[in-house]
């Protein structure tokens, strides 16, 4: 199953109201449908929209394959070699469905609830799904979150309110009968502090052991706990996954590039929420840098003017957290063939904004 979110500018499509009456009803896909001159990323290959195929019989899907037992502590951990970059998994969607979460909110930002599912319309691959299975307002959903806390040099003045910050939230926002976290930290090499509990006490206690040294490696360390932590969780029913990045996002140690860490959130369905520690009156590049990758995996970037905020930002993921829609869709011309489907959400009330994710990358058989 499938969890995504990205932000959507609804002038990305050519007609909210074209793209209801003639892409999207949340009913079966119109055979031919067109879909609307978009921009679509470069991993999408070009495809001529088909008629919808019938939806396939439910099989049985394989059991999963258990991967190594992460051992906690600080170990350090290795970032991708050009060769692993070429050897990812990726995620398969149980009967080809996809599971799209999302959240909608007003220009202000505060959450709208209570919609339809006749108020959204959607395009995968640039075509209607073959079929809506469910529609449903998730809230409270069980957390799979993972803490990555920059702990170079650049941050050395800011270092202990970030740790206060982060220790709180996690406290805040862990319930122990059906949430856990990790944490991680990194300079020039990544580090797992603590692997996956609900024990808030213990992952508060490993951030509180950290000390600041080195560069900044922040590509590898959001590439590394997508490809160890993430990735390998199978949700047993509907949950969200998500890292929580604090940092001043100027990375210059990564031997992975931005674009390779997007994709690997996007293989493991995982969402970034990154907090800046940059206080300055101007946003800087590594700001830009946070804003990026958030978005590009549906979250959002937080930017407190002042040490003081940080904790309300937190406050502020802790709430997105847990509120959000559910849409269970069967893809049409689904192929397994290993390529990036884009993804297209939008409603049919322009006050509305929609952050879901900006697509999927098929498991090749």
């Amino acid at each position: 199953m499938h969890f995504f979110r990205c932000t959507l500018s609804l002038r990305s499509l050519v007609s909210v109201a074209a793209l209801f009456s003639g892409c999207f009803a949340f009913a079966q896909a119109p055979t031919g449908a067109q879909a609307p001159a978009t921009t679509t990323p470069a991993q999408a290959p070009a495809t001529t929209p088909a008629a919808p195929q019938s939806v396939p019989a439910p099989k049985t899907p394989p059991a999963p394959k258990t991967p190594p037992a992460q051992q906690p502590g600080d170990a350090q951990q290795q970032a991708p070699t050009p060769e692993q970059l070429a050897t990812v998994p990726t995620i398969k969607a149980r009967v080809n469905e996809v599971n799209l979460i999302f959240t909608v909110t007003d220009k202000r930002g505060n959450f709208i609830k209570n919609l339809k599912q006749s108020d959204f319309a959607l395009l995968d691959d640039r075509k209607p799904p073959e079929q809506v299975r469910q529609f449903t307002q998730q809230t409270n959903l069980p957390l799979r979150v993972g803490l990555i806390i920059d702990a170079s040099s650049s941050i050395r003045t800011r270092f202990k309110f970030e740790q206060d910050a982060m220790s709180d939230f996690i406290s805040q926002v862990l319930r122990p009968q059906t949430d856990k976290a990790f944490v991680s930290s990194f300079e020039q090499h990544t580090h797992l502090l603590h692997d996956f509990t609900n024990d808030s006490d213990a992952l508060g206690v490993s951030i509180h052991k950290l000390q600041p040294a080195g560069g900044t490696a922040l590509f590898d360390a959001i590439y590394t706990a997508c490809r160890d932590q993430l990735l390998p969780v199978r949700a047993e029913g509907t949950m969200r996954k998500a890292i929580v990045v604090i940092s001043d996002g100027d990375d210059n140690m990564s031997r992975v590039y931005q674009d390779d860490a997007v994709k690997m959130c996007q293989r493991a369905e995982t969402i970034v929420y990154a907090v800046s520690t940059n206080t300055g009156p101007d946003r800087d590049r590594g700001d830009d840098v946070l804003e990026a990758v958030a978005l590009a995996t549906g979250g959002r970037a937080f930017y407190p003017k002042r040490l003081e905020d940080m904790p309300q930002e937190f406050h502020s993921i802790e709430e997105e957290l847990r509120s959000q829609y559910s849409l269970v869709y069967v893809p049409a011309d689904f192929k397994p063939d290993g390529s990036f489907r884009p993804i297209y959400l939008t409603t049919s009330d322009r006050k509305y904004q929609v952050r879901a994710s900006k697509g999927y990358f098929t498991q090749k058989e």
